[in-house]
């Protein structure tokens, strides 16, 4: 008797959705398809990037397993090099996206394990089944921002990187003063100032670090002229623009404690460009919510989760200071310091994290639903 040689490749039933799953690379990326848990999956290599060979190994995929030219599919993919661009692509050709959090997906956890495009590609499409199988905990699906929403950031992100920016060029500059023991400040005449400079035993400053720190100082000038820019066009945004995240964050700087640089950002990054279901989603995007460990006797603190944008985190703590100082008639400064206040040290600062996670609630529904927060007051 002959063995009949056993294909790769089994004929889907009708109606069975394509499974599509990727590894990106820089350079290649290596594609995964497959309808169901059984048949071994079908594994190509492409060059990144190319839409008109992604489009030509789906539409042969289809024909492989038997089905339709209109047959759905569905992909799951990770977040990273192109995924962004990539989903909207996809999605504007019917294909069904979900794009994960990388840190969420499961990997093996010995010291040392097998890692190629190829095993990564058939453990995606392994906790796709999953997933579509109804095991939504398997991963974290993230949400993917429009296009629109995506542009209406950059402004503000542009504003938080050209400070940084600045604070470079300053540390560098008080750098080089540290190695030499000068003091100047960095005011206007600050080259002129350079010529005259002394160490700080008394030697005449080097010509090749004079010419170094009047280098760092128009950088620095030229920083300072960009941000200026910047913060008159965010500013002039929020006065006359018409979108809603021009109205959101006029409607945030109604409120005291809550001025032009934070309103744009919360309104651009959260409340302007996204919907939230509830307080505990909102929270849980900021990372400002707490992280159980409780297994049998061994109960340990983890702090929050830390999740999403750290930069949203790094502005709400001191927010939420400046609402205790400029709203202590608000029901939730007195909170604060009947909770915490009192004890002082590690509590209060863990109690401005938890005041921190209740005013973003408080403010997303007085956007949401015009409800001001408890005993707030608002500007003339």
């Amino acid at each position: 008797m002959t063995a009949t040689p056993r294909s790769t490749e089994s004929t889907a039933v009708m109606g069975t959705p394509v499974k599509l799953a990727f590894a990106r690379g820089s350079t290649t990326w290596t594609l995964g398809c497959t309808t169901a848990p059984a048949p071994r999956a079908r594994v190509r290599t492409i060059t990144a990037g190319d839409r008109v060979a992604l489009e030509k190994e789906i539409a042969i995929a289809k024909t492989r397993f038997g089905l339709p030219a209109d047959a759905r599919v569905q992909r799951g993919d990770e977040a990273g090099r192109d995924a962004f661009w990539l989903h909207r692509w996809l999605s504007a050709r019917d294909v069904e996206n979900v794009v994960v959090e990388s840190s969420s997906i499961e990997v093996n956890r010995r010291a040392r394990r097998a890692k190629t495009d190829r095993l990564d590609v058939g453990k995606l499409l392994a906790l796709l089944l999953r997933w579509l199988g109804g095991e939504r905990n398997v991963w974290s699906v993230i949400h993917i921002p429009s296009a629109e929403a995506a542009a209406q950031r950059q402004l503000t992100r542009e504003i938080d990187t050209v400070r940084e920016d600045r604070k470079r060029v300053r540390n560098r500059i008080q750098g080089v003063w540290a190695t030499h023991g000068v003091r100047l400040p960095l005011t206007d005449g600050f080259v002129d100032q350079l010529a005259t400079a002394q160490t700080g035993d008394g030697r005449p400053l080097p010509a090749a670090f004079r010419a170094r720190l009047a280098h760092e100082w128009a950088h620095l000038e030229a920083i300072e002229t960009r941000l200026g820019t910047l913060t008159a066009a965010r500013d002039e945004h929020i006065a006359t623009g018409t979108d809603r995240v021009a109205t959101v964050a006029r409607q945030l700087c109604t409120l005291r404690a809550v001025a032009e640089t934070s309103a744009a950002v919360f309104s651009a990054e959260l409340f302007g460009t996204r919907t939230f279901s509830n307080g505990r989603h909102l929270g849980a995007r900021l990372g400002l919510v707490p992280v159980p460990y409780r297994s049998d006797q061994a109960v340990r603190d983890q702090g929050i989760s830390k999740a999403g944008r750290a930069e949203l985190r790094r502005m709400w703590v001191p927010m939420a200071w400046g609402w205790r100082r400029w709203q202590p008639n608000s029901a939730l400064s007195p909170w604060f310091q009947r909770r915490f206040g009192a004890a002082g040290g590690r509590s209060t600062r863990i109690g401005i994290v938890a005041l921190a996670r209740t005013l973003a609630i408080a403010l997303w529904r007085y956007v949401e639903h015009g409800v001001i927060p408890e005993g707030a007051t608002l500007k003339a």
